[in-house]
């Protein structure tokens, strides 16, 4: 955070307030595991939050008018061994399935801004006090809970948060393009090889072929279990289950297996990402890695996407996937004389981050833009 941003938040006058004062819950009719999908299309398209770290919470998606939906409001989560206490600013309709409830406040009709910064606030509060031993439930204990926010004239200020969090968005921005500027990915321009590639892809023109993951990769490995309770403060990445943050929940001290960098985890859902850093792994994790062949970071983004694309939509809570069955799962891959055809892996990875590049930089410049108008009125 800039120091100005910082400098605020040191100047601001702050005043408790119990949180069964200045929201109230929210009655719901739940959706039903029956009626919910994991995955997003035309039909199940309204989100559902049920006991999930990050992704706002959101696990399932469901059928419009099948379950009560609110917008614009803050949802808790109060069980999950890793999620109890976790809350979230909702700004489109969303429902939900068990596990979790919604608040809002009483007397004051919130913006988006405000709620993320209220989530903000609970969550320093909740998160690490609340567990699946002893739930972050509303009645008789959340509802009881004090914060500090921001006031004015013995008021909350809910002028300085919603300001506040524009504020962070346009500096976050700024950052971005000036990373994208400096780093050189800023030039979303195609080469002329780049270009060819698209093309032969595109064409069909590549030659494919399928490949154990156990011939890429000769060390595949489970993660160790490390409760929440259990994990003390430090600077080693650790990983999980989940989408958000690529799975990193914290990060720790503790002397639990340690993974090298470029390596690629897969959780028990079969979401996988790769780490070009040195990182922790819970047990809900496997990780994939070579020590013989130095794959490029192209190449493992490559490896990556084709591994995510076999597991699509095959485990799930019900199903989990455990790293010792998947040694002979295969991925298809570009074939060069019976081997993994890496440079042109590479090549097509470094166009296709060109094209998404260019539409961040375009989203980028355009947001930084109508955030400064804000900012100013």
């Amino acid at each position: 955070m800039s120091a100005s941003l910082d400098e605020k938040l040191k100047s601001v006058e702050w005043g408790e307030y119990k949180l069964g004062d200045i929201f109230e819950i929210l009655s719901v009719k739940k959706a039903t595991k029956q009626n919910v999908r994991k995955y997003k299309n035309s039909e199940f398209n309204t989100p559902v939050v049920y006991c999930k770290f990050g992704d706002n919470g959101i696990m399932y998606w469901g059928r419009k008018n099948e379950f009560t939906t609110y917008k614009n409001v803050i949802s808790v989560i109060y069980n999950g061994a890793i999620a109890a206490g976790k809350v979230y600013a909702q700004r489109e309709k969303t429902g939900i399935l068990a596990e979790s409830y919604f608040i809002r406040l009483k007397k004051h009709k919130s913006t988006h801004n405000i709620n993320l910064f209220l989530a903000s606030v609970i969550e320093k509060t909740l998160y690490y006090k609340y567990s699946r031993e002893y739930l972050a439930t509303w009645a008789g204990r959340v509802e009881n809970d004090t914060i500090y926010l921001p006031t004015k004239k013995g008021e909350i200020n809910f002028d300085f948060m919603e300001s506040f969090i524009a504020e962070l968005e346009a500096e976050r921005l700024a950052e971005l393009s000036a990373y994208l500027t400096v780093s050189g990915l800023d030039d979303y321009e195609l080469s002329e090889e780049e270009k060819s590639i698209i093309r032969q892809f595109s064409n069909r023109q590549i030659s494919f072929a399928e490949f154990d993951f156990s011939e890429i990769f000769n060390n595949i490995k489970q993660g160790r279990r490390l409760k929440k309770e259990d994990q003390h403060p430090g600077n080693i990445p650790f990983v999980m289950s989940g989408v958000t943050n690529t799975g990193v929940v914290g990060y720790i001290a503790n002397p639990v297996a340690k993974f090298p960098c470029n390596s690629i985890t897969i959780d028990i859902f079969g979401n996988c990402f790769y780490r070009n850093y040195d990182f922790g792994a819970g047990d809900d994790t496997g990780v994939y890695w070579n020590t013989e062949n130095c794959y490029s970071k192209s190449t493992m983004l490559f490896f990556t996407a084709s591994m995510g694309k076999a597991l699509y939509n095959k485990y799930s809570y019900g199903k989990k996937l455990r790293s010792s069955q998947s040694l002979h799962f295969k991925m298809w891959l570009p074939n060069k004389d019976g081997k993994p055809d890496c440079r042109t892996m590479e090549i097509l990875i470094s166009a296709v981050q060109k094209l998404v590049i260019k539409d961040v930089v375009l989203y980028s410049d355009k947001r930084v833009k109508a955030t400064k108008e804000i900012i100013t009125k």
